[in-house]
């Protein structure tokens, strides 16, 4: 029966992809990218943060593909980000489900254990959220 349910998802989803196809893909450029950007930033608003929310696969492979882009082009988070992120965390009091700007509280654990990189989108936010510039991030 599981096998059933798969295969008619999968099929919905075969029947919908062509309406997001254009936009879903890896940045090649800028515009690409700050298309990706912004598609990650309304899945954001609309997951919040529940880590069981049906599209956070969706997130977490757009998060994935600005990743990749933002290490090729050189954006990367150094260990006094980390270390600056969590200083202004405990200056704020705040815990890591308080930071939707990142994502879930999963992704922002990843970030702060060094599993996961943020991503220049985040860094801004987390830069206009601190009120600090995005150096304080970025290396």
């Amino acid at each position: 029966m599981a096998t059933l349910r798969k295969n008619s998802d999968l099929k919905k989803a075969i029947n919908h992809w062509k309406y997001i196809a254009n936009d879903i893909h890896e940045p090649l450029n800028q515009n690409d990218y700050g298309r990706l950007t912004n598609i990650l930033d309304h899945l954001l608003d609309t997951v919040g943060e529940d880590e069981k929310h049906e599209l956070i696969g969706l997130v977490d492979v757009i998060s994935h593909m600005i990743t990749m882009y933002d290490e090729k082009h050189n954006y990367h988070i150094n260990t006094s980000g980390i270390s600056a992120l969590k200083f202004l965390m405990e200056q704020h009091n705040l815990k890591q489900s308080d930071l939707p700007e990142i994502g879930s509280q999963g992704v922002v654990s990843e970030i702060l254990n060094g599993k996961r990189q943020l991503n220049l989108t985040q860094i801004k936010k987390l830069a206009k959220r601190f009120h600090v510039s995005v150096d304080t991030f970025i290396n």
